[in-house]
């Protein structure tokens, strides 16, 4: 089983202060990649909700947002002033402009900056909120942002299993046209010989000699063994159990099959072979844009 890292889950729960939600939002990146939004005086709780969606969604980048709805919108519209805090910020202004010989003095108009002297009523009793409630609604999203995953990685399986067996059909055809290049190019050098030489004698240990060379320069069997050999891993790692990662190993296993694939098409020689690598080639390109969204 693989898993994409495009996904979307949500999770909401009632607290005394109101209704908590936790909408998460997934896409793909190298790492695990977390950028988490949270209500005033709630980003003590982003910790957890890092560590919780990082034990379901190991990689890629995670958008998370915390948002907590008051039940009486009465409540929510009306907003306070910290008056403590902001005679603390006055204070440290003053400061500042003393020890700075700034001009200017301290006004409304530059204590009205800072937001977080005015908070709404939800915000008065954050203390009520439990690390607990967070984690587990964290972790309801996250699971709902995985099944979303995994449903998405099935559809890239089935996708990605339809191009390795377009690939192993070419690989059959390459193989089987390899050893027919050595025959014509044998019997064009035949020819070859005796429009030169005007002479029906053939050096038959010169020109086995020659083909020799030929097949040694020509020979593309290695290619094709690990050509397959690194389909056949690549399916191993489509069918596991999906309990880790498998996107990074997928990568490696493709920049080796489009270097097999580019080698097989220099050492081609024969038109069927070229065309036969080409198609290699997209097929392996149509894998590495599948795999660049799997986990």
């Amino acid at each position: 089983m693989i898993r994409s890292m495009t996904g979307y889950g949500e999770a909401e729960r009632e607290s005394p202060m109101g209704r908590l939600r936790l909408e998460v939002k997934t896409v793909n990146h190298r790492f695990f990649n977390a950028s988490i939004k949270t209500p005033a005086r709630l980003e003590k709780f982003e910790r957890d909700i890092v560590a919780t969606l990082k034990q379901s969604l190991p990689r890629g980048h995670v958008r998370a947002v915390l948002t907590l709805e008051p039940f009486s919108r009465e409540e929510e519209s009306s907003a306070r002033v910290d008056i403590e805090r902001a005679k603390e910020v006055r204070e440290a202004l003053e400061v500042l402009r003393a020890e700075l010989e700034l001009p200017g003095a301290v006004d409304l108009a530059m204590l009205a900056r800072f937001g977080e002297l005015f908070r709404s009523p939800e915000t008065d009793h954050t203390e009520a909120i439990e690390p607990d409630w967070i984690r587990e609604l964290s972790a309801r999203a996250a699971r709902k942002t995985r099944e979303m995953r995994e449903s998405e990685g099935e559809r890239l399986r089935s996708d990605i299993e339809g191009s390795l067996a377009s690939i192993k059909g070419a690989l059959d055809r390459v193989e089987e046209r390899a050893p027919m290049r050595l025959v014509s190019e044998r019997d064009r050098l035949r020819e070859a010989v005796k429009e030169l030489t005007d002479d029906t004698r053939i050096d038959e240990d010169r020109l086995a000699r020659e083909i020799a060379y030929l097949t040694e320069k020509w020979d593309i069997n290695e290619e094709i063994v690990r050509f397959r050999s690194h389909v056949e891993l690549f399916l191993e790692a489509l069918a596991a159990d999906g309990s880790e990662p498998v996107g990074k190993r997928l990568g490696f296993l493709v920049q080796e099959m489009h270097r097999e694939a580019n080698t097989i098409g220099s050492k081609a020689n024969d038109l069927t072979i070229s065309h036969v690598s080409v198609a290699l080639k997209e097929e392996v390109e149509r894998i590495r844009e599948q795999v660049e969204n799997v986990e």
